[in-house]
């Protein structure tokens, strides 16, 4: 690439700063770009429902007064599962890809032998 993109100007300030650490320690295609950019905005909504956490717990009371998870929760663990996974498909931590492609999901995944 000639010209590094700039990150997008809604991720975090932090975000953005990891955003331009990987572009200038990876040479990045323009698909993996958009990969990366789901990270990060992967990323950021992972902080943003730890922050709500943080300030409101884990769950609230309802109208009928029984405790509640709250939606941060389910956010954050899917935040957190979307970026690791994207990390994944960018291969950022130096290890090659599998040799094999990982086997497909069938009815009897995982009950093989």
């Amino acid at each position: 690439m000639a010209k590094s993109p700039k990150a997008p100007a809604h991720l975090r300030q932090a975000t953005q700063k990891w955003w331009r650490t990987v572009l200038a320690d990876f040479d990045l295609e323009d698909h993996h770009l958009r990969l990366l950019q789901l990270a990060a905005e992967a990323w950021d909504q992972a902080q943003l429902a730890r922050e709500v956490l943080d300030k409101d717990g884990q769950t609230f009371t309802d109208r009928f007064g029984q405790p509640k998870e709250r939606p941060e929760v389910g956010i954050l663990q899917n935040a957190r599962i979307a970026f690791a996974r994207l990390l994944r498909e960018l291969a950022l931590d130096g290890v090659d890809a599998p040799e094999a492609p990982r086997m497909s999901r069938t009815r009897d995944y995982g009950r093989r032998a």
